[in-house]
């Protein structure tokens, strides 16, 4: 009992300073995102996704970066939006969001936000041409019947609700005005909702297997001491780890910096980090939402699509040597200092109180009890 304990409390103990690690920029990512939801309206986004098109495939990822919901995309799909266009917005959605880069940047490094954002694009085109192989008209009308019926997942109340304010103003007037503050403290606290358990999963599964795994372990289960044979294996394993490990966005961001300080490849780490979208809970979702078959067809269009990306990736930044060679991801501190990241925290933390602040003297925990409830198709506009 007392070796499990001490194991326990190791991975407590290392699962906090994790947190502690990147919680400054957990909250400035948050706000960002926000900031962006408020100035951009979720209405016209099915209206502007009406195929499959070049034009529409960037719209949606420009789109997807400004917004996180796996729950938004089956919406714009039900309100008349082109299929692969959703999928292409729900990918961008989940990794190539700002605070996904911000997290990547200061516990891995700026050469996995590269790799993130420029591998994210390359999936995305992947990822388009192999859904219109396999989605034909029947599969996509099998998907919209599966659609109405309405079948719940999670957060449906926040993927449908539409609190923007893109008409009053120019940007930095709305942002700036009353409305504009509680529009965002909204959204600050509703992403936060949607997501902290994904990231309080991540950081203790990270921390136990930073504290219980060896090294050695990892080592061998990377092929970490055959370089070529590691580069092969990396992007085909990192997905499967994500799968079992079942944790979603930017909780498995404190696990890469594990894998990857226990040697898995720099493309195997990318892999990892795209397959937030194929972890069990969202592959369930995916089958309430569209249907088995279409759920077992976006697994293996997802998985053919994180892995070569991941390559393409690796082979791009190994020839123009920006590959890492140290493996000396951030993960935790022996203790906390009165160092930058301990002063960041504090304003940060700061600010995310005066957020909470207003997003409970407006009306906020009401429309919080709202989220995991399904709304009529038409949003919920924010008075």
């Amino acid at each position: 009992m007392s070796s499990f304990a001490h194991a326990l409390l190791t991975a407590l103990s290392m699962a906090f300073s994790m947190g502690w690690e990147i919680l400054w920029a957990l909250i400035l990512g948050f706000a960002l995102s926000g900031v962006v939801q408020a100035v951009v309206t979720k209405g016209e986004m099915s209206r502007l996704l009406p195929d499959a098109s070049l034009r529409s495939i960037v719209i949606a990822t420009a789109l997807g970066a400004a917004s996180s919901a796996v729950a938004l995309a089956r919406s714009i799909f039900r309100k008349g939006a082109d299929f692969i266009a959703a999928m292409a917005f729900q990918f961008a959605s989940t990794n190539l969001v700002l605070e996904l880069g911000i997290i990547l940047a200061v516990l891995i490094g700026w050469q996995f936000v590269a790799a993130e954002f420029a591998g994210g694009l390359i999936m995305v085109a992947l990822l388009t041409v192999m859904l219109r192989a396999v989605m034909n008209p029947c599969r996509v009308e099998e998907a919209r019947r599966q659609v109405e019926r309405g079948l719940g997942g999670r957060m449906e109340g926040h993927a449908a609700m539409d609190m923007s304010i893109s008409n009053e103003g120019s940007i930095l007037a709305r942002i700036t005005s009353p409305k504009g503050f509680t529009v965002i403290s909204h959204y600050f606290v509703m992403d936060w909702a949607m997501i902290w358990i994904d990231i309080a999963l991540g950081l203790l599964i990270a921390g136990a297997l930073a504290a219980r795994v060896p090294e050695g372990f990892w080592q061998a289960f990377f092929l970490s001491a055959d370089p070529l044979g590691s580069k092969i294996v990396g992007p085909l394993i990192g997905p499967m780890v994500a799968v079992v490990s079942f944790v979603c966005s930017i909780g498995n961001v404190p696990l890469a910096a594990v894998l990857w300080n226990g040697g898995i490849s720099f493309g195997g780490v990318i892999a990892f980090l795209f397959a937030d979208l194929i972890v069990l809970p969202i592959l369930d979702i995916y089958r309430r939402y569209y249907g088995l078959r279409v759920a077992l067809l976006l697994l293996g269009v997802s998985y053919a699509a994180m892995a070569l990306a991941a390559y393409i990736v690796e082979l791009i930044f190994g020839v123009a040597r920006l590959v890492p060679q140290q493996r000396t991801a951030q993960i935790v501190e022996a203790h906390i200092t009165w160092n930058y990241t301990t002063w960041l925290n504090l304003v940060f933390l700061g600010l995310a109180g005066l957020l909470v602040w207003r997003f409970l003297k407006t009306g906020g925990p009401e429309m919080l009890r709202m989220m995991n409830k399904p709304v009529p198709a038409e949003a919920h506009q924010h008075s």
